[in-house]
């Protein structure tokens, strides 16, 4: 048992204390007084039974074999010479027990341990509204098994999402039999040996217990909640990397204004821009006058006259615009200067950059309508039948237990379609940033592929794109819905489920990818907002020392001293000059540079070509580990 642990009582388990109990190895308590909610329910079935009232799933066959009623006896037993294989227990019991070791069928790699703590505690949860007839003992005894940290094998694929996840569930409660398989201190063993180890018991189960402990929706509810867990840290990823790559551009920030979003207030459209606003505060860069910014040029041994600038492995440069090529354009020269350098003359940036509010922002929605449908279904009843003891005026059993249809995932299948759907979306914005920073064409004056290569022998990280585009593509032909296509079971009994299982784990899955996907951003960017402070810094230097000569050495199209223009030349790189000189360090935002600092204490600025794939490993774990301040 864990010295930390959470109460359960069936109405307020939360999406944090599931993960929690899930990836930070809480441990469970039952609330005492739901514990006498569940016992009125098993003593009412327990009274029923007795009275030889037919019961669906407890009397009756399960499914396509409902219209089975259990016997007084086996049949078996008068087969001559005896029933060869005649179990222990009642025939009641034996129909829980062949409930269990019947449907754990599941095929395919086991779920990771977090995703099994996370059924286990939804079923404890929902067992304890007390409405699924098992008796305190049985609860109490899956308790145990998640306390003890005593993990169930549970393949990951065969639940079709109603009745709930059957396959899987039985899986996990097949060890409570003395069944299946387990984990157990890192050691996969059989059922029995692991509960032996943990000093735990197999028990027998009871009225209607097998049914109470597969008919649900937990393996879904599961991946989807951890699902979303994940998600929410990767759309604060998101804002960062998106956040740095702006940073890196010298952008601009228009689009961000909290007046602008409130003229279309979408929730996560709103929080998006609020948020990239916090994370670009203090930046020096967003918003710079075009004038300032140079533009990359190939290194060169004559390019620089200082030690300090002559380490750099770049050049700089802007292009002059001289008075007869600026007709029309007069309003927009009376405020900047006329020298192209990196950033082209116009208002906006691509819609990677302009519309992140609006994409990111539709993903953060998508997360919080799945939320709402996860937190509903954390603190609902998913089994079937239904137990009402409290029902008192009731005429026949049909009134007090009750068939219906929770165990039907469609509420969770519909949402993590959205979701489904969101996360290339995220996915696929985030690499569009990132080509955009490699292609020389749309980089603002960085360098291609962000590297000198002034031998022409470097690529840079013009793979690291490729590595993203693939990721992009994997997600997007994941990304259709399972929902939509559902296949019946039992013999057509179950002539519509939900794939909601199916559906859910994959948005699971594709959670990685998308983690890699951001971390590729900011490996990028990190690379690009270096070359960009340093261009910027070095021009400022230059220029601080006060030589418009050595400035005006670095613009292209300048006229000759015997041309006419020449006087308005030197006059404007003058004041090119001290525009430079009379600003501060430029740099990126606040929490862009924490971040940054980050992956700098891990990875270096790539000045040459080198090895990535060890780069590429760590900045994946930094994300993956939640390294990066995300909020």
């Amino acid at each position: 048992m864990t010295a930390n642990s959470i109460l359960l009582d069936g109405n307020s388990l939360s999406r944090q204390q599931l993960v929690a109990v899930a990836r930070q190895g809480y441990g469970v308590r039952l609330d005492p007084s739901q514990l006498e909610r569940v016992k009125r329910a098993a003593d009412f079935l327990a009274d029923k039974v007795s009275c030889g009232e037919p019961t669906y799933g407890v009397t009756t066959g399960f499914g396509s074999n409902a219209d089975k009623l259990l016997g007084a006896y086996r049949l078996r037993d008068e087969l001559p010479g005896g029933n060869p294989h005649k179990p222990e227990g009642t025939l009641l019991e034996e129909l829980q027990h062949n409930l269990i070791t019947t449907h754990a069928v599941c095929v395919g790699k086991p779920f990771a341990a977090e995703v099994v703590r996370a059924m286990l505690v939804i079923r404890i949860n929902t067992l304890m509204r007390g409405h699924s007839g098992i008796r305190v003992e049985t609860l109490q005894a899956l308790t145990a098994l998640l306390n003890h940290d005593v993990i169930p094998v549970v393949p990951e694929k065969g639940s079709v999402g109603a009745s709930g996840d059957l396959a899987p569930l039985s899986h996990l409660a097949i060890v409570l039999l003395g069944g299946g398989e387990a984990f157990y201190k890192g050691e996969r063993l059989p059922g029995a040996q692991a509960l032996q180890r943990a000093g735990l018991q197999p028990i027998r189960l009871s009225f209607k217990e097998g049914l109470a402990l597969n008919n649900g929706t937990a393996q879904m509810l599961a991946t989807a909640a951890l699902a979303l867990d994940t998600l929410e840290y990767l759309l604060g990823v998101a804002d960062l990397a998106a956040s740095m790559t702006l940073d890196a551009f010298a952008g601009r920030s228009g689009a961000l204004r909290a007046d602008v979003h409130a003229l279309r207030p979408h929730p996560g459209q709103v929080q998006t821009a609020d948020h990239v606003r916090e994370l670009l505060q203090g930046s020096t860069l967003v918003d710079i006058p075009y004038h300032l910014v140079p533009r990359f040029r190939q290194w060169s041994a004559e390019a620089w006259s200082t030690p300090q600038d002559q380490a750099l492995s770049f050049d700089i440069g802007w292009d002059w615009v001289p008075a007869n090529q600026r007709h029309g354009r007069e309003a927009f020269y009376s405020r900047f200067l006329p020298f192209k350098g990196g950033k082209k003359h116009q208002p906006q940036d691509a819609y990677c950059l302009r519309c992140m509010p609006q994409v990111h922002g539709a993903v953060r929605d998508a997360w919080a309508q799945a939320c709402r449908v996860i937190d509903i279904e954390l603190n609902a009843v998913t089994d079937n039948p239904l137990i009402f003891p409290d029902n008192t005026d009731a005429q026949h059993i049909e009134e007090q237990v009750i068939s219906a249809g929770h165990f039907h995932g469609m509420p969770l299948a519909l949402a993590m379609s959205y979701v489904k759907a969101a996360i290339p979306v995220l996915a696929s914005i985030s690499e569009r940033r990132l080509n955009k920073l490699v292609d020389p064409a749309t980089n603002d004056g960085l360098p291609a592929f962000l590297t000198g290569n002034e031998d022409g022998t470097d690529s840079g990280f013009m793979i690291v794109q490729y590595t993203a585009a693939a990721l992009v593509n994997d997600l997007a032909t994941r990304a259709h819905p399972a929902s939509v296509y559902s296949v019946p079971t039992s013999a057509n009994a179950e002539d519509h489920v939900s794939m909601g299982a199916n559906e859910a784990r994959h948005v699971l899955e594709m959670t990685e990818d998308l983690s890699h996907v951001l971390a590729l951003e900011l490996y990028t960017a990190a690379q690009a907002l270096d070359y960009r402070q340093e261009m910027l810094n070095a021009a400022r230097r230059l220029a601080a020392r006060g030589d418009w000569q050595a400035l005006a050495s670095k613009v292209a199209n300048a006229p000759r001293e015997d041309n006419p223009h020449y006087a308005q030349f030197v006059e404007e790189v003058k004041q090119l000059t001290a525009a430079l000189a009379g600003v501060g360090d430029f740099h990126a935002g606040g929490a862009v540079r924490k971040a940054y600092d980050t992956l700098r204490g891990h990875i270096g600025f790539m000045h040459r070509d080198r090895a990535m794939d060890g780069d590429v490993r760590t900045v994946c774990e930094l994300v993956q580990k939640r390294l990066f301040p995300s909020t």
